[in-house]
């Protein structure tokens, strides 16, 4: 029996709920950033409005004004973002409980046994309705016989669209397509891809597995069978939850970094987003991952585990700008970072403490960082910061004596 998968992806999500919270912002250009008060944040997300100016995601927000100058700037909501989620899966779950996420805002479904409420496409079209009607967003959504051409399909047409791609016509629709359309084909591979002459979904599907086997080894032969139509890989069932690897933010500064101080501040500023989002999802992380890069675009990675695990911001920062200290050699001065929380896993695991480690001040800190981010969702996100940040990073320069704090202390901004 030919399967049927539907794809779903909520369109320009973060930007979507934040006009749902505000009604205000409907018919505006609105991008989603971070730390827009310190002017270093980056675009998350960016409405349709926005995007017709070419506003992208994951450039500078000055750059995103440059090019649209009555651009709206808001600080994202992730509690929001959750519980908008959920929501968009209850629809789902009204027609299958083969219900696989892929993020927080696009998810496959396996509607085969769902017969009785019409064919794939007409359970995407009610799936559509439902979503603008209860939730006010908007789906697009993508019907095929496999994950991969389902997936194709909801990016095919946005917003607010259904695409099919029947078995019998996928290589008429998808074959012309640019390769980097497909999942699994991200820049790096599109770039080796271009050097050997492959620019489409067809030419990748006529090509050779043995040809691609030197650039990308045991992926050369998944590449061309996808290209092929063949992917026979599962929904998972609703119940199996696939557990985050990471959670990270980062950030390219106005002007660089040429001290540990000033690092130490960016870092501390970093770790606030982590902390929030580590505690929405209840995880903790068991690592941490920082990626410098320098003024002249070098990128370096390093990574350590943590003594016990935690969702501290405080710790994750001093972690990783102990790592970062015993690591970068200081060449260049430095453009951009980002730090990761890595190896999560639930923060109610049972776990063997580290006798070598306070526990207790841990915990006395991750209680405090909760009262943190409690009066911030309820009175707004500068009412209380870490000391550290009160202090803007371009006036750092002028600071002759600075140490890196040994405990994570809050005030009122």
């Amino acid at each position: 029996m030919e399967r049927t998968i539907i794809h779903a992806d909520f369109n320009n999500f973060y930007a979507s709920v934040e006009c749902m919270r505000d009604s205000s912002l409907k018919g505006k250009c609105v991008a989603v950033c971070g730390d827009v008060n310190e002017r270093h944040g980056i675009v998350l997300a960016k409405n349709y409005e926005a995007k017709k100016f070419g506003v992208q995601t994951g450039e500078a927000i000055w750059q995103a004004k440059q090019k649209c100058p009555d651009l709206v700037t808001v600080l994202p909501h992730y509690e929001e973002y959750l519980k908008f989620s959920r929501l968009g899966r209850s629809i789902f779950e009204r027609y299958t409980d083969r219900i696989e996420p892929f993020g927080m805002d696009e998810s496959w479904l396996d509607v085969t046994g769902s017969g009785i409420f019409g064919d794939g496409e007409k359970i995407a079209e009610e799936i559509r309705a439902a979503a603008k009607s209860e939730l006010g967003i908007t789906i697009s959504c993508g019907v095929s016989f496999n994950k991969v051409f389902a997936k194709l399909g909801s990016d095919m047409k946005k917003p607010d669209a259904t695409t099919v791609i029947p078995k019998n016509r996928f290589r008429e629709l998808t074959w012309s397509l640019p390769a980097g359309e497909m999942i699994g084909v991200g820049r790096a591979t599109t770039k080796w891809l271009k050097k050997l002459g492959i620019h489409t979904i067809g030419q990748l599907a006529n090509t050779d597995p043995e040809v691609l086997y030197p650039f990308f080894k045991s992926r050369a032969y998944q590449l061309h069978a996808f290209a092929n139509g063949e992917d026979y890989s599962l929904v998972l069932h609703k119940d199996i939850e696939v557990p985050a690897k990471s959670v990270g933010h980062g950030t390219t500064t106005l002007q660089d970094l040429e001290n540990p101080a000033e690092v130490w501040g960016v870092m501390l500023g970093l770790v606030q987003d982590i902390g929030r989002k580590l505690r929405i999802f209840k995880k903790k992380a068991t690592g941490v991952s920082i990626y410098i890069r320098d003024n002249e675009l070098f990128t370096k990675q390093w990574q350590c585990q943590l003594p016990i695990p935690t969702r501290s911001p405080g710790h994750l920062a001093r972690a990783a700008f102990h790592l970062f200290e015993r690591s970068y050699p200081w060449e260049r001065p430095i453009r951009s970072v980002t730090i990761s929380a890595i190896q999560l896993i639930d923060e109610d695991v049972p776990l063997q403490h580290n006798l070598f480690f306070d526990v207790d001040r841990l915990c006395r800190f991750q209680k405090a960082d909760d009262v943190m981010y409690e009066l911030q969702e309820r009175f707004g996100e500068d009412i209380v910061l870490p000391a550290r940040l009160v202090t803007k990073i371009k006036m750092q320069r002028h600071r002759t004596d600075v140490r890196m704090p040994t405990g994570m202390t809050t005030m009122r901004s």
